[in-house]
């Protein structure tokens, strides 16, 4: 049995059919059988099936423009019998997507455009099945579409368009750039993808290789000063340059590099340059330039004075351009001395080209005339700077240095001398001010200030404007004057636990003086505990000592702080001493020496009790206080008077009255005598006033008077008297208030200086009654003030 595949007429007249043959055919057991046959020829069933079918590749040109599907070739197995009981199915790269097949003829079509850029080839397998069973009638083959090339597409430059440098001057045929067109068409077939190269633009300059696409120079001595940019057009074109063939495009920026071929020329033969006289060392003069055609390190100079009479006094360097000549000063100017200069200076290129020796050589000279100008100068001190070593025991008004500064100019102008005192503020030192001696005022300290940098002026005495100064340094030398003291550890610790001979602190000192030697200590215990029964020192010789215990069986019930004054000298001249107080705390430790109580007053708490057990205790100490002090609150409240009123609201009057008088100006109202006299109360003699009558009438007429001799005059009796006789009424009434008429008024004395005058609550004092302050409430009250015997004057009081 054979299998026919039929292909298109397109792919035919480039290929030749394909014969396909099946060797064999399945096992009928594949087509249905029943399952006890099955089973009697399971032998068979493991039996090698040979192949029905051998497959050869398909070719399909691309890029089929059609409005059908493009039809490739038919598969047809030799059972089929036209019956449609067999099922062709196609899978692999592309089925059902861009290839199809007719299940029933086996018909195979591409339905999408084919791109062999894209793919150049598909792999499908094929298969015949039984359409009723879904059975495979014969093995899964496996066959190729190949896609055949066809010359549709351009040379492409896919780096361009492209950048490219070449020196000027160069010889013709110096390559420039290799130029790379990639053709995606297939290489192996036909001329689709020969790619050959031309020149568009660009001509007489540059040319390029047809084969290998390599730009060269085609035209000698291009010049970069002359022109420095080039563009060409480059074309590469397929089917061997062919007529029909595709062609593609692109640019090439050609830039001349610069190479050393220009030498240098300066703009000027001579430069006149003038400098002021006080210009420091360093400062620049002028700039000169030997200008060069070239660019970039070609045009690089550098300068050197060749002659003239100032080449030791000026110097010349190249700026950060290394295209200038900046012409400075080496050493100090004086017009007094020399007025000018006059330098030959040359230019030269730093990096030359042997290429182009012969169009050299690569430098040029030029004059250079530099003017002094005369300027006034101010002083100039003998030295630039001083430095001095001075005892910090040195004496107030020791001379440390003598100074001297001079006026350069020609006038030679007197100058006088001063410090700085930004430089000293706090003005160890002072300098006199015609000789420059500079002397010291104050103690120096050298651990307080080591270094003294000192400021001194020096001023023209016509020219105050000309001051000039020096630095001068003071190193202020160690004398041996402060004691060493011990340092960190004034306090440690012994355990209880410790043992005689045990070493429980090592001890140092400091000392701020620096001798030249270094620092040594000797350490020792103080006199008064030389024979100490508790500690001993023991000095190391190394600047360091060891405190040791003498004894064991420490206890803190028994002393809890011991103070152990050390002694410690320096080994220096004048000897310096210091005693200092090592203080040990008795502490209780563990078994490794750490620390667990240094608090004597533990031991007494009992064992049992938990920190629940004293905060219980703290809480109800507390509570006690707070009933403590609310008890004694309201104790305080209970002892305030009923009367709530503010003690200036209270007042008491013995007579009232139906309307207010005018005070103690008002003399109709009331007659101040009776007060003094009782008894015209009831034979009055003056004036008296019958628009108001009083509300309660004085008990005064019913109670004998006794007559009272006064102290003043025999014929009025004293106030006094008539207070014991009222007193004397009330306590023999029993019924009587415990005044006289009480009547409270609110607001009584409101406004007013003296406020209230009632005696209530003044009883609530136990000293007698002060009434000075009646002599401050003004006239309204001076009879008052009379009454009660606080005048100003010397009067005796009246009772």
């Amino acid at each position: 049995m054979g299998v026919q595949v039929h292909l298109p007429a397109t792919a035919g007249s480039f290929l030749l059919p394909v014969t396909l043959c099946i060797l064999t055919l399945l096992p009928q057991g594949l087509l249905g059988k029943s399952g006890d046959e099955e089973n009697t020829r399971s032998s068979a069933l493991l039996q090698r099936v040979k192949r029905g079918w051998v497959w050869n590749q398909f070719f399909v040109l691309e890029e089929y423009t059609g409005l059908e599907p493009l039809y490739i070739g038919k598969l047809h197995s030799d059972m089929d019998k036209g019956d449609g009981s067999i099922k062709y199915i196609l899978t692999g790269e592309g089925a059902g997507t861009t290839f199809t097949i007719d299940d029933s003829t086996g018909d195979i079509h591409a339905i999408q455009r084919l791109d062999r850029e894209v793919k150049s080839q598909y792999v499908l397998r094929a298969q015949a099945r039984n359409r009723l069973t879904d059975r495979p009638l014969e093995p899964e083959s496996e066959f190729i579409v190949k896609i055949q090339d066809i010359n549709d597409n351009e040379p492409k430059f896919l780096d361009g368009p492209y950048q490219a440098t070449v020196p000027e001057m160069s010889r013709i045929g110096t390559s420039v750039i290799q130029l790379t067109a990639t053709d995606a068409d297939d290489p192996t077939y036909g001329n689709s993808a020969r790619v050959v190269y031309s020149i568009l633009e660009g001509q007489p300059y540059f040319s390029v290789d047809a084969k290998t696409g390599v730009v060269r120079v085609s035209l000698t001595d291009m010049d970069r000063e002359t022109r420095e940019n080039y563009t060409i057009l480059i074309q590469a074109k397929d089917m061997g340059g062919q007529l029909g063939g595709l062609a593609g495009t692109t640019t090439v920026n050609i830039t001349l590099s610069d190479v050393n071929d220009n030498p240098p020329v300066f703009d000027q033969r001579l430069y006149q340059m003038s400098v002021p006289e006080s210009a420091p060392v360093g400062s620049v003069v002028g700039r000169i330039w030997a200008k060069d055609r070239d660019i970039g390190v070609n045009a690089e100079m550098k300068y050197s004075i060749i002659d003239g009479d100032g080449r030791d006094t000026f110097d010349i360097s190249t700026d950060a351009t290394n295209l200038f000549g900046i012409i400075t000063i080496k050493k100090p100017l004086n017009f007094e001395n020399k007025p000018s200069y006059t330098l030959k200076v040359e230019g030269a290129n730093t990096h030359l080209d042997p290429t182009f020796r012969h169009r050299g050589p690569f430098k040029d000279v030029t004059i250079v005339h530099v003017s002094v100008e005369d300027v006034d100068e101010p002083p100039l001190f003998g030295s630039p700077a001083y430095y001095i070593e001075l005892l910090e025991d040195a004496e107030i008004g020791t001379v440390v240095k003598t100074v001297s500064a001079r006026d350069p100019d020609a006038a030679n102008n007197t100058v006088r001398y001063s410090i700085d005192r930004s430089s000293d503020p706090e003005k160890f030192f002072y300098i006199e001010i015609t000789s420059g001696m500079l002397m010291t005022v104050r103690s120096l300290d050298r651990e307080e200030v080591g270094w003294h940098n000192i400021t001194v002026l020096a001023m023209e005495m016509n020219n105050p404007t000309q001051i000039a100064s020096v630095s001068v340094a003071v190193r202020v030398l160690d004398v041996n004057d402060n004691p060493p003291s011990l340092s960190h550890y004034l306090e440690t610790f012994v355990c209880e636990n410790a043992k005689a001979g045990q070493l429980i602190q090592t001890v140092t000192a400091v000392d701020p003086d620096e001798p030249l030697g270094g620092q040594r200590f000797y350490y020792s215990l103080a006199p008064e505990a030389a024979n100490n029964p508790n500690f001993t020192l023991r000095d190391n010789q190394d600047n360091t000592a060891w405190i040791l215990t003498r004894r064991g069986g420490w206890s803190q019930q028994d002393q809890t702080v011991f103070y152990l004054p050390i002694f410690v000298s320096d080994g220096e001249q004048p000897m310096q001493t210091s005693t200092s107080t090592l203080t040990i705390r008795v502490c209780s430790c563990d078994q490794e020496g750490n620390v667990m109580s240094c608090n004597a007053e533990a031991y007494s708490l009992p064992a049992s009790l938990s920190k629940g057990a004293l905060i219980a205790i703290l809480a109800c100490i507390f509570v006690l206080l707070v009933m403590i002090l609310l008890m004694l609150s309201l104790r305080t409240h209970r002892k305030k008077p009923y009367l709530c009123d503010e003690e200036e609201n209270v007042h008491e009057n013995i007579v009232r009255y139906d309307d207010e008088g005018g005070g103690e100006e008002d003399t109709e109202a009331f007659d101040i005598a009776a007060m003094w006299n009782p008894r015209e109360v009831h034979h009055p003699l003056g004036k008296i006033r019958q628009d108001m009558m009083p509300e309660i009438e004085s008990l005064s007429r019913y109670v004998p008077q006794p007559c009272v001799i006064g102290v003043g005059s025999g014929e009025d009796s004293n106030v006094h008297g008539y207070v014991l006789a009222k007193l004397l009424e009330a306590d023999l009434d029993p019924c009587a208030p415990p005044y006289d008429s009480l009547q409270t008024y609110a607001y009584e004395g409101e406004g007013s200086v003296a406020e209230s005058l009632s005696s209530l609550q003044s009883g609530t004092s136990n000293s007698d009654h002060e009434y000075d302050y009646l002599n401050d409430w003004g006239p309204r009250f001076k009879k008052l003030a009379e009454m009660y015997g606080v005048l100003e004057t010397n009067t005796p009081p009246m009772w």
